[in-house]
């Protein structure tokens, strides 16, 4: 007995709230034990691995406090990615600054390395980071390989209220 519980989750002997928030690192089917090793919580190892979606790449992105959106955007957010760019003019005129979003509704994995909101007292703590992974097609990953040499990314926060068709859409054509 003693064995079998530090090994597996036992319905209504494990405490269920422990489990919230975590990701099965390989598929569970209908009936299969589960167990603590199938499991992996946030800012454990292997949690970013779990979390991805079959097929999908995480790319991790630098911004400033003015291109991550003053700190306001948390793990599970979606967020659209804007290129800012030098354009030069064909007829020998000026360069132009040019803005074009070339991502949209892509989810958020982390801020910085944390995985995980941080809260004080119930309250979302906002902070600065410097980097932003979010989860992507492997094609996508390279078109954001080519724009961070190209000009500047900038995050853009989406409304929690947007539908999963556009995030459908969005992978499709990616």
């Amino acid at each position: 007995k003693e064995m079998i519980q530090d090994a597996y989750y036992i319905d209504g002997e494990s405490d269920i709230n422990k489990l919230l928030g975590t990701v099965v690192r390989y598929p569970v089917t209908a009936g299969q034990p589960v167990t603590q090793g199938a499991l992996v919580k946030p800012g454990d190892r292997g949690f970013l691995a779990a979390a991805l979606g079959p097929g999908m790449r995480d790319v991790t992105i630098p911004v400033s406090q003015k291109t991550g959106v003053a700190g306001f955007i948390f793990p599970g957010d979606h967020v659209d990615l804007v290129l800012t760019q030098n354009v030069k003019s064909t007829d020998g005129g000026d360069t132009l600054r040019a803005s074009e979003t070339i991502l949209r509704n892509v989810r958020v994995l982390a801020t910085d390395q944390s995985t995980e909101t941080e809260t004080e007292d119930g309250k979302t703590v906002v902070r600065a980071f410097r980097t932003v992974t979010i989860e992507v097609t492997p094609r996508i990953a390279e078109k954001i390989s080519v724009a961070q040499t190209i000009g500047t990314l900038s995050l853009s926060l989406r409304s929690l209220a947007d539908n999963q068709s556009e995030l459908d859409q969005a992978i499709a054509s990616g």
